[in-house]
């Protein structure tokens, strides 16, 4: 099985020799990393997007110069550092002497990328209060920040990040830990300024404070802190912040940046012709991006030396398929999914929830052929999930049925919304009602390191149509072991040290990503008992499932997804559902009537 670097190198090699293809799906892969080093290493300064895009315009007429195709990922992080340092320099250069200090400490507060990691990701809590402390560092520990940032979420090695900084692994690692002591006593000033009734000396030291974080007002508060039994009580519970980094997802792109950034790329320069006009060549593919702008999903790694905990506790508001849009997602013929073969229009044998191969039929069956009466429209709602054992890791998923996106899946309710089209619940008795004929996902977000215990299920109440459960994906289920975790089991479900979350008997194991066809209107509530969890809501198409589900095991992935839907009205339904508009979504039973 290849590897994700020696499948990147191919790619990389292709994209040198003039594989237009290949260049196209450099770009699409790398352009969400390098927003992400960037943002975080400026701190949302306005040139955020201006320093992406030459990132990228270097990276495509350089790319001939690359030696190595393996050293692809850290050499393009490399240049994004170069062109961060030279927005500095310029920076510097243009500011008077007695605001040099102020420009170059403070972050810019109308362009905050705490602030957009924290609305784009839905974060609560401590995972919220990470991101906030990151405006309290100083502009070279945000620098190294952005690369341990993405190590803890699985997007980069160590040793990429000490050759993007250019050091030697043990110079970087001294100055990955002199940042994360940094940003823990930043995180504890976050939490001790939230404190409610804050600490009367605290409110004192703070009365000439301007409110914007910097690197000056963490010392001095820091200090206070230090010697102060309450403020110093109130970040005793802590989480170490590798834990709460690990499988977080990057920033999606913002929409503009993705058109404007690809668009400048495709229309070439004078330099590299041969790569640029590759680029040019391939600038359909890439415009298609605007619509996508999102990151890829992100299997939790546990960080070096961390203590990795709720590592599914940081999730995506938008994956694979997923668009800022509430309409109707790209179609499968503008995605980059793998193409599989259709399903037969005949029901597999073998029992729900597991893998099932079909032969692929000879000719595409229609949408309306996969859902023929050769299984009863009585016979709807008796399949219903059940808990089922884990497919093996290398077994890949049976075809996915193509079935109607006729209306375009629109959402109402009580939830957050990062951005149109996704529907973000972190607290107990939100919901979101889901009317259209499409495909959905549901992202789970496990937070044991908040409250562990037994979860209440979420339920679907006031299903008018027809619900199916048809695939399951993210790279993993929630209780596999995570990779690099030493100790035993230490899963998304929770760790000896946060404490585990448990199902209720009968209820089927969940996985990072579930997929859903709705073909009518239902209502998802988040029914939070104990133990604390998130869900993340938003339409996909079909090509988004078959690009997360196919995902091979590897850097971005613990296992193949899973496909469950059979094409017809015996496809299973989700547990927790039913008809009743008034029924109290907490008592819900597990299976439920739907015939």
């Amino acid at each position: 099985m290849r590897t994700k670097e020696q499948s990147d190198a191919a790619v990389v090699a292709a994209a040198r020799a003039g594989d237009q293809r290949a260049l196209a799906e450099l770009l699409e892969e790398y352009l969400p990393l390098v927003y992400n080093v960037v943002g975080r290493a400026l701190d949302g300064h306005a040139d955020v997007d201006d320093v992406v895009q030459e990132t990228m315009l270097r990276a495509v007429t350089g790319l001939a110069g690359l030696a190595d195709p393996e050293r692809f990922r850290s050499w393009l992080v490399a240049i994004a550092l170069n062109q961060v340092r030279q927005r500095w320099r310029e920076g510097r250069a243009g500011a008077r002497a007695g605001q040099l200090e102020e420009a170059v400490e403070v972050a810019d507060p109308g362009a905050d990328f705490a602030e957009l990691t924290v609305l784009r990701l839905g974060l609560s809590g401590q995972r919220r209060e990470v991101v906030e402390a990151t405006r309290w560092l100083e502009r070279d520990e945000r620098e190294v920040l952005s690369l341990w940032w993405l190590e803890a979420a699985g997007e980069l090695t160590r040793a990429e990040l000490a050759a993007a900084c250019e050091l030697a692994p043990k110079h970087a690692a001294v100055r990955v830990q002199r940042v994360k002591s940094r940003l823990d006593t930043a995180r504890g000033v976050v939490r001790a300024l939230r404190a409610s009734p804050r600490c009367p000396e605290l409110s004192a030291l703070v009365k000439p404070w301007h409110g914007t974080p910097s690197a000056l007002w963490r010392k001095r508060l820091a200090r206070h802190i230090g010697q102060c039994p309450r403020c110093g009580f109130a970040a005793a519970d802590l989480v170490p912040a590798e834990g709460l980094l690990v499988g977080m997802a990057l920033v999606p792109l913002p929409a503009g940046l993705a058109a404007y950034a690809l668009g400048q790329l495709a229309s070439g320069t004078s330099a590299a012709a041969a790569t640029v006009a590759a680029s040019k060549a391939a600038g359909g593919k890439l415009a298609q991006l605007l619509a996508q702008t999102t990151a890829k999903p992100v299997v939790a790694v546990a960080a070096a030396g961390g203590l990795a905990v709720a590592a599914t506790a940081l999730y995506v508001q938008a994956g694979p398929g997923s668009t800022p849009n509430p309409g109707r997602p790209p179609s499968a013929a503008a995605s980059s999914a793998p193409v599989v073969p259709e399903a037969s229009a005949a029901a597999p044998t073998g029992e729900v929830g597991e893998a099932v191969s079909r032969p692929p039929s000879r000719k595409p069956k229609s949408s309306r052929s996969a859902s023929a009466s050769a299984v009863p429209r009585s016979l709807y709602g008796t399949v219903v999930d059940r808990a089922d054992a884990a497919p093996a890791a290398t077994a890949r998923p049976g075809p996915l049925p193509e079935r109607p996106e006729g209306r375009p899946i629109t959402g109402s309710g009580s939830y957050e919304q990062p951005s149109p089209g996704n529907y973000v619940m972190v607290n107990n008795a939100q919901y979101v009602t889901l009317t259209g004929q499409g495909y959905v996902r549901v992202r789970w977000g496990l937070v044991p390191a908040e409250r562990s215990g037994q979860l209440r299920m979420p339920s679907w109440t006031g299903l008018s149509g027809r619900l199916f459960h048809v695939a399951s994906g993210g790279g993993r289920r929630m209780d596999d072991q995570i990779p690099g975790a030493t100790d035993r089991p230490h899963t998304g479900m929770g760790s000896a040290a946060t404490g585990f979350d448990t199902l209720p008997a009968g209820a089927q194991q969940m996985w990072q990503n579930e997929y859903y066809y709705l073909d009518g209107s239902v209502t998802l509530h988040l029914n939070e008992d104990w133990a604390d969890y998130n869900l993340a809501v938003s339409a996909v198409d079909r090509a988004g499932i078959l690009q997360d589900v196919l995902q091979p095991p590897g850097d971005a992935a613990i296992r193949y997804g899973l496909v469950r839907d059979t094409g017809t009205d015996a496809a299973p339904v989700p547990q927790y559902v039913t008809r009743s508009r008034s029924a109290d979504p907490f008592t819900v039973p597990l299976r439920g009537d739907l015939r």
